[in-house]
């Protein structure tokens, strides 16, 4: 079984329960280690607005903004041999836990892989 940095538990501070419960369910089903990157959970409006700048967001934090502002979204890194991994294929692994995980635990998911306009691979959401 997987088990989270400290590193990774500290930036899912903040994020809603929920979000903690799937990604907690996550780690022991998944096939494939994985951590949380800074900026995976709660962000203020000025970071987002950064993100954004820099093209890694279509959220600007001010009249856009992000559910990560709210702690409804969490973003994630595959791990495999012994570094962060952002292959497709390996973030898509990852996801399938999460998605899973919600599954079980009765709350509705949304994976930015499946995003039509910006794909967002290792990002998952709350569905309100």
């Amino acid at each position: 079984m997987f088990k989270l940095s400290e590193n990774s538990k500290l930036r899912r501070d903040g994020v809603d329960n929920r979000l903690i419960e799937i990604s907690n369910l996550a780690l022991k089903i998944s096939t494939i280690d994985f951590g949380h990157p800074a900026d995976a959970g709660i962000r203020t409006a000025e970071r987002q607005n950064e993100l954004f700048k820099m093209g890694k967001s279509l959220c600007d934090g001010y009249k856009i903004k992000s559910k990560h502002q709210s702690g409804k979204a969490l973003d994630f890194y595959a791990y495999v041999d012994g570094k962060a991994s952002w292959k497709i294929e390996h973030l898509t692994l990852v996801a399938a836990a999460f998605l899973q995980a919600a599954s079980v635990l009765s709350y509705k998911l949304h994976w930015g892989g499946f995003w039509k306009t910006f794909q967002d691979y290792p990002h998952v959401e709350l569905v309100d």
